[in-house]
């Protein structure tokens, strides 16, 4: 989402004695580019447990889970981080991951567990993937912004939405499932034919969108962004507060309450991984509370662990969507290769 940290820690594999068993003393991560950590943070784990970290950032989250699978046999480093609800059945199925539970795993908040009897991934986050707006667009036009899926398709907000690719981008993905989850298996094609009709506009990634589209972000309009309506995340506008300088009293873009969806972010032990140790001990980490904590302010995400603080700036201006869209992980599995495959048809040619 916002801000990224390329590296942390060495990124040398120098062998020798780590954490108190042989191996490797680099443990690599490798993740979405919207991995992001307080260096001091980063800091305390490497002194306690003997490991450097290293960070691969690998695109977008779907690009980054596709290229994880096909290399799989021989993995990029130890541990990926940021394979979502909507892609878990696809890393499952292709074994990504090898079985570990991490020590924390029981105070992860009931709604956010997964794959409970194997154990081979690990909730880190969730978020809520929603429509963004450009308050001052829809102050200057007069116009009240939407609050709903059936709102976007309205003549008024015609070439005023911006969205990613479902096919490769994670929230592109989640809001496809987000419409998937409104108006089931007979009305979503529907809905995006007149959501292309009304003139949605289509790019690769999050980053594309939020960053160069979107006229309501800091990026956006600096890269002179046109439309004021963008799938991104419900804490997406504390973030524009915290990175702004001078910091305003109000955040400058709102949420589409009534467009959200659901998102839970995994991370797990990759299978072959050359430091399964390191990774098992980075594993822990992920889940403590020192990180999770520090998440928020970092990733814009929520922590999934019990008693886990949330900083006063997203209560105040990125709450969780009060009544998001969700799906049965088994009804993802069973329909988001087919649904991508439809949408990619209807609405890319």
């Amino acid at each position: 989402m916002v801000g990224t940290l390329a590296a942390c820690g060495s990124s040398s594999d120098d062998g020798g004695d780590a954490g108190g068993s042989g191996g490797s003393k680099t443990v690599t991560l490798v993740s979405h580019d919207s991995w992001a950590a307080s260096k001091d943070v980063i800091a305390a784990f490497e002194k306690e447990s003997g490991y450097k970290v290293k960070v691969l950032e690998d695109g977008d989250a779907g690009q980054a889970v596709n290229k994880a699978i096909l290399t799989k046999d021989n993995p990029q480093g130890d541990v990926f981080f940021g394979v979502d609800n909507t892609l878990l059945s696809r890393a499952l199925d292709n074994g990504l991951f090898q079985p570990y539970e991490a020590k924390g795993s029981d105070q992860v908040l009931p709604a956010y567990r997964a794959d409970r009897d194997k154990h081979r991934v690990t909730p880190i986050d969730t978020g809520d993937i929603c429509v963004n707006y450009d308050k001052a667009y829809f102050g200057k036009h007069g116009l009240t912004p939407p609050e709903s899926f059936d709102d976007l398709v309205k003549p008024e907000y015609k070439d005023l939405l911006v969205t990613e690719n479902a096919g490769s981008s994670s929230p592109g993905l989640g809001f496809l499932l987000g419409t998937a989850a409104k108006y089931g298996d007979g009305g979503w094609e529907g809905y995006w034919k007149k959501l292309k009709a009304n003139g949605v506009k289509v790019v690769d990634s999050w980053e594309q969108a939020y960053n160069e589209e979107f006229s309501g972000s800091s990026g956006g309009k600096k890269a002179g962004g046109d439309r004021p309506l963008v799938v991104s995340y419900a804490s997406s506008p504390p973030a524009e507060v915290v990175y702004a300088d001078p910091q305003p009293d109000t955040a400058p873009t709102g949420v589409a309450d009534g467009t959200c969806f659901r998102q839970v972010e995994y991370a797990g032990l990759l299978s072959n991984a050359e430091n399964p140790e390191g990774g098992k001990a980075l594993l822990d980490f992920l889940l403590s509370k020192p990180f999770q904590e520090d998440m928020p302010l970092n990733m814009f995400v929520y922590p999934v662990r019990e008693g886990a603080r949330i900083p006063e700036a997203f209560s105040e201006f990125g709450p969780q969507a009060k009544d998001p869209q969700t799906l049965d992980p088994a009804k993802i599995a069973d329909s988001r290769d087919q649904w991508v495959k439809s949408w990619t048809s209807l609405v890319l040619k």
